[in-house]
């Protein structure tokens, strides 16, 4: 099965209202008709998401937003938190769950990443669940078991037909900002390890029809060889993610 490609934008804690809506335009600007090749998705922090969205639909430009967390409950008193419905209402169609930072800097759990997945999916939004490992686990020798571990976990309780729906990214948590990059190969076994993983889940077919996306600072110099590998469907880019020329020539590389 051809899977079509993505690219993802995820920004992180960067860029102002003002600084958002220069970087959507000047993506815009150089969107092409091929783009449509692939799935585009860029990723604002949360007061970034309605300017940026706003960019692209007076541009008509088929680019979509996606959050970069949420909470399961659709509302209540969770100070700071934001939900599924607020997302949906304001054009977001993605959102980035389980990020080793969600991970390590706020103690988000396995059990936390599985039901933001279930929250986005009854409401009608995708998610984009990451997985990876430190560089202690690589060492070790134990990457596959424990990405795969976190791959389950994060579908528990999801049957296939909105399993098919979700991406997963792999993000080793040692090569995220890092300048530091999996070989191709690496990645590739983990990819692979990754997609034998959702077969045993949800069947042969459904995994064939998941994409699984590369996270570890993935850039105009690495993109051909890391998207030539036949279990890597594009990638979700950090820092090359916010300037508009190194992410264009990401979206262009899988074209």
């Amino acid at each position: 099965m051809t899977r079509k490609p993505m690219m993802a934008g995820n920004w992180k804690m960067n860029k102002t209202v003002g600084e958002a809506v220069v970087l959507a335009q000047d993506i815009s600007n150089q969107f092409k008709g091929t783009w449509e090749a692939c799935d585009v998705v860029v990723c604002p922090p949360f007061v970034d998401l309605k300017p940026a969205y706003t960019v692209f639909e007076f541009d008509r430009v088929p680019i979509s937003v996606g959050a970069q967390n949420v909470y399961w409950e659709e509302s209540g008193a969770y100070t700071g938190e934001i939900s599924v419905p607020m997302l949906k209402e304001i054009g977001c169609e993605w959102c980035i769950i389980g990020h080793s930072e969600r991970r390590g800097y706020f103690g988000e759990t396995n059990e936390d990443v599985n039901k933001k997945a279930k929250a986005l999916l009854a409401g009608g939004l995708k998610p984009i669940i990451c997985c990876g490992e430190s560089l202690e686990v690589r060492d070790a020798g134990d990457t596959l078991e424990f990405v795969c571990a976190q791959v389950r976990a994060a579908f528990a309780g999801i049957d296939a037909a909105q399993a098919v729906k979700c991406v997963v990214a792999y993000e080793p948590i040692w090569a995220i900002g890092t300048g530091r990059t999996a070989t191709p190969e690496q990645a590739q076994e983990v990819c692979l390890a990754i997609r034998e993983t959702l077969a045993e889940l949800f069947g042969a077919e459904s995994a064939d029809a998941m994409r699984v996306l590369y996270g570890g600072s993935m850039n105009p110099g690495n993109v051909d060889m890391l998207i030539a590998q036949p279990d890597i469907d594009g990638g979700l880019i950090g820092g090359a993610a916010l300037k508009a020329p190194s992410f264009v020539q990401l979206i262009e590389a899988c074209i």
